[in-house]
């Protein structure tokens, strides 16, 4: 099995769950890049996830078997909107939940989520990170990073060179705004051949 293959695999656990549970949810990081732009492995999934507090115990019942979790952190995490983390026992995957903030921006990007059915799991959709909010994230957390990390910088210049002339730039131009990072996406956008 590949990386991708696993890190899908590993996903599809947890969203069965999130879906089970009817908690709003949308796959973004490594994996909407590589789906949206050009593929890479990937060491974690990222996963925005609107998780109450009414969640949890339901939640933590549902992964308990096949992930390492701590209830407290998870608990914590969720009043104070912030991330958790579970890891796949079997895989030691790791995916990554931002509890969503009750903010403009990630009520939007759980509203914009696309549905994408995995080649390699025909009977199953997952709500993928719009692509405009796949590249401001890349760009937000390149900005947060120092602009070190050459992975962001270069999965938000994939998508934009795969998907540029289909993206809703008002739209993205908006978010980057919002979130600071508008002189980067000026220069992702003019690096990946757009003006």
């Amino acid at each position: 099995m590949s990386v991708m293959d696993e890190a899908l695999a590993v996903t599809l656990q947890v969203i069965s769950v999130l879906d089970r549970l009817a908690i709003p949810y949308v796959v973004g990081g490594s994996i909407a890049s590589s789906i949206y732009g050009k593929p890479r492995a990937t060491q974690d999934v990222d996963v925005v996830a609107d998780v109450r507090p009414e969640h949890v115990q339901a939640l933590v019942a549902a992964l308990r078997s096949d992930f390492y979790l701590d209830e407290p952190a998870i608990r914590d995490a969720v009043r104070r909107r912030s991330t958790f983390n579970v890891i796949h026992l079997n895989t030691l995957f790791k995916v990554d939940v931002f509890v969503a903030k009750d903010d403009v921006a990630t009520a939007r990007e759980l509203e914009r989520g696309r549905p994408y059915v995995p080649p390699q799991a025909p009977g199953t959709t997952i709500t993928l990170a719009s692509a405009e909010d796949t590249v401001v994230q890349k760009l937000y957390w390149y900005r947060l990073g120092d602009h070190v990390s050459e992975r962001q910088w270069t999965d938000a210049i994939n998508v934009l060179a795969v998907r540029g002339q289909e993206l809703d730039r008002e739209y993205m131009n908006d978010l980057a705004t919002h979130m600071g990072v508008d002189d980067l996406l000026i220069r992702a956008l003019h690096q990946a051949g757009f003006d």
